[in-house]
Order: C-alpha cells, then structure tokens, then sequence
C-alpha cells in the first residue's frame, strides 16, 4: 500500500487515468494538475494548478509518457491550459522525491540534473518495454492491414531491429503466415532468428534484401531506409516506422517516389491505451513503494 505517499501527476494521456485509478487503490494520495477537462472521478483524488505550491511535499511526480518537449512544455490532453516545466516550480520539488515518464528529452534531463533530482524513465526498463511491445506489434498489424491490399498471409514483411519491439513484431507476423525477413547488427540476434525461423540478414546488407518487399516495419531509430533504400523497394511497399520521431526513414523521398510510409511512433497509447496504462500503472506502483520502504528504512 502507498498510504501516507504523496504523488503528482502533471498532464497526459488516457493512459494516465490507469496510474491514477491504480495510485488511487492503493492509497496513495494523489494531485492531478492539467486535468481540469476531465470528467471522470477518482475517489480520494484532488486537482490542482501547476505552482510551486503544489508539489511541495511530493513523494514522485508523474509526467506523461514523453515528459516534455524541447522547450519544456508538458502534454496535456485533458485540459486547454499550457504547462511547462519551469524553473520556478521543479526548484520546489523535495530533492528526495523521484520524478517519473516514460521517456526524457535533454530538456528535463538537464532540469532534474540542475535540481538534484532523480528522473527515471519507465520505457527504458525491459519489463515495460517488452510488455509495451504487445501493443505495439499489434498497432502496428493493424496499420498495415489498413493501409495494404493484401493479406498479410503470404506477404513477404520485413522488420529492421531484433529488439524488444522488434523481436515480438517478426513473431507476430510470422504467426499471420507472413515470410519474415529480420535485418539484425549483431551475431546473436542473428543466431536468435534462426532460431525463430526468421530469414535473417545483416542490415549492412539491406539495399540487396528489399527488392521484394511488400511491408517493411522499421523500430531503429537512425537513418536506415534511406533514399537509396526506397529507391530498390517496389512501388506496391508500405513502410510502417515505428522507430521515435523523427524514425529512421527518410519520409521526403519515399513521398517523392510514391512509396506509402508512415512515422508511428507510441502505439500502444493510441490502440491500446488501458492496456498500456496498466503496463504503466503496475510499475510505477511497485517503484513508488519500492522507494516509500529504502525511505522508511533510511530512517
């Protein structure tokens, strides 16, 4: 349980409304800021505006799933207010207190670094990030099934990266009955898709391996399909990058050539927000505690 925890969460998405619910059950006490909007109500739950005031006392602050941009203004989706993560407010942050989000720009790195703040981002542990790849292989399937005329059955799908994402995509589409092709870096992710029974390729090697391709899924997050990468795919291709903005195509040339290709990043929000919330929501709780108890026995 969190009781006695004084937790903030400042903006966000649908799926901060499962850390909230999840926070709220367990008995933390919890402020909402940039939630003016939204209708639903969380028993034992109090809203406020975004002041120093206002997290004085905080034992974490929540931000959204990409915490700020680059000029420090936070997400909101249920409120018409603009935050921004100033100065005058995070100087007023308990220097214990740990601040969360799922992934940090240099902005709020060097704003928690300057305050002596702990900032952790859930996205780079594996737990979450391998249960947010669900989500995202599915958001992904669906994308391509709305944006193809074929079935994915007996297409031949590409996917750049054996990474978490990566790895639970390929197997996805291999379970539709696609032909899986993997671009991989290293020798035992190579080794891995063997395994899986993958067709697998070093991506130094990608410009001789696209020439067939009908769906191409990218999640490395560098310039790989690069002009010279589109130019060998067939017109009929659909690139699907679901690699962080600004993703690793390069979007003008495919657009130029005629090559349908789509940035899509933070699936698992739009498809699936409950579903990711959770993912969410059961991590921070058990982080929080995790935090409340080293305090407790500190003392």
């Amino acid at each position: 349980m969190l009781t006695g925890i004084h937790v903030v969460c400042v903006g966000g998405d649908a799926r901060m409304l499962e850390v909230i619910q999840q926070l709220s059950e367990w008995d933390a006490t919890v402020t909402l800021i940039g939630f003016d909007n939204l209708q639903r109500q969380f028993g034992g739950v109090s809203r406020a505006d975004w002041t120093a005031e206002a997290v004085q006392g905080a034992n974490a602050v929540i931000l959204p799933v990409v915490g700020t941009d680059d000029a420090g203004r936070i997400s909101t989706v249920f409120s018409t207010q603009e935050l921004y993560w100033e100065d005058a407010i995070s100087s007023q942050i308990p220097k214990e207190a740990t601040v969360f989000t799922g992934m940090a720009k240099s902005f709020l790195k060097h704003s928690c670094t300057k305050h002596g703040l702990r900032l952790v981002e859930l996205l780079d542990r594996d737990d979450v990030a391998i249960y947010n790849s669900i989500p995202t292989a599915e958001g992904a399937v669906m994308m391509a099934i709305q944006n193809t005329d074929i079935t994915i059955h007996g297409s031949q799908c590409m996917v750049l990266g054996l990474g978490r994402t990566g790895f639970t995509l390929a197997r996805t589409l291999q379970g539709l009955g696609a032909k899986v092709k993997v671009g991989v870096r290293k020798d035992e992710h190579y080794a891995r898709a063997v395994e899986m029974g993958f067709e697998p390729f070093y991506t130094k090697d990608l410009l001789n391996q696209v020439s067939n391709v009908d769906l191409l899924f990218n999640t490395i997050p560098n310039m790989i399909v690069t002009a010279q990468i589109i130019v060998n795919l067939p017109h009929r291709a659909v690139i699907i990058d679901l690699a962080s903005a600004p993703g690793g195509t390069d979007f003008r040339y495919a657009e130029r050539r005629g090559v349908k290709a789509m940035l899509a990043p933070g699936l698992p929000g739009i498809v699936a927000p409950k579903t990711a919330g959770r993912i969410l929501a059961n991590c921070l709780s058990q982080l929080i505690l995790e935090d409340s108890l080293e305090r407790g026995n500190a003392q």
